[in-house]
């Protein structure tokens, strides 16, 4: 048996997590004192009408390494293999929480791999790292075949709005506000294990373009599924899902919601495109 760990920043809800027969570490998501639980699409939807009317951005914490351990000694008692695939190093420090709870336990069939990833990538990585092990795959190999995949994973996003840029202090208040009067709408990738800027874009149409810009860059592995994403955002998701399909003759696609551990940051109204390169 091969026991498979990832965290809640892949946004797989623990109905999914029961389905692909995996372990699910939480970031705790806090505003003030009101922890926020992003376990069902319910949770999702609860947390992005807090950030809306909320003054400040919450506050989101690594687990502890305690949360892995527990599941490691489960692992250990049953002689079960162990793969774990964080969220981005650089976007949070829950690989080093997985990597000091595999330094306190006396057992060698602990894999940490993080996947420089978040959100639907981080997902995809998850699921294909399942199948591999459905395949009855050892552990060396399905953690080569994630090394390898993770650096072929592309997300990148287009935000509706500014206001959490700005609330978040990664772009000036002024900015802001001009970025708002002129109907500006960033679009971020995941590069490098953080958030990065791809450009920036008159209008929701405009930062799409953008979007496809970048999936048009190098040729797509259709081995693959293309991954689509949104921030409290469905009907305009199903919408670019159903364009993106049409132009690009797509043949295996899906739609996910995303949490607040990444929504935090772009807020709501985001919506994301995640696909592997050959």
């Amino acid at each position: 048996m091969i026991r498979i760990i990832t965290d809640s920043a892949s946004d797989i809800t623990i109905d999914e997590a029961v389905k692909l027969n995996i372990d699910i570490v939480p970031l705790t998501i806090s505003f003030g004192d009101e922890v926020c639980p992003q376990n069902t699409v319910e949770d999702f939807d609860c947390f992005f009408e807090k950030l809306k009317v909320s003054t400040s951005l919450p506050v989101t914490s690594q687990p502890s390494p305690q949360l892995y351990l527990n599941i490691y000694n489960e692992a250990k008692l049953k002689g079960d293999d162990v793969l774990v695939i964080t969220l981005a190093g650089g976007l949070s420090g829950t690989v080093n929480s997985a990597n000091l709870a595999k330094d306190m336990i006396d057992y060698d069939r602990i894999r940490v791999i993080d996947s420089e990833q978040a959100i639907i990538t981080q997902r995809l990585l998850v699921e294909h790292a399942v199948k591999l092990r459905d395949e009855g795959k050892e552990l060396e190999n399905i953690a080569g075949a994630i090394e390898n995949l993770k650096r072929h994973t592309v997300v990148c996003g287009a935000l509706d709005t500014l206001k959490f840029l700005k609330m978040g202090g990664r772009i000036p208040a002024s900015m802001a506000f001009i970025g708002e009067l002129l109907n500006i709408k960033p679009t971020i990738i995941l590069k490098n294990s953080v958030l990065e800027e791809l450009g920036k874009a008159r209008g929701s149409k405009a930062s799409l373009n953008l979007l496809y810009k970048e999936f048009e860059a190098t040729e797509v592995d259709e081995s693959f599924p293309v991954y689509f994403g949104h921030t409290s955002s469905e009907e305009r998701c199903i919408q670019f899902m159903n364009e993106t399909i049409k132009k690009y003759n797509l043949k295996n696609t899906a739609m996910f919601p995303i949490s607040g551990v990444i929504g935090t940051h772009v807020g709501p109204g985001c919506l994301a495109i995640a696909f592997v390169r050959k």
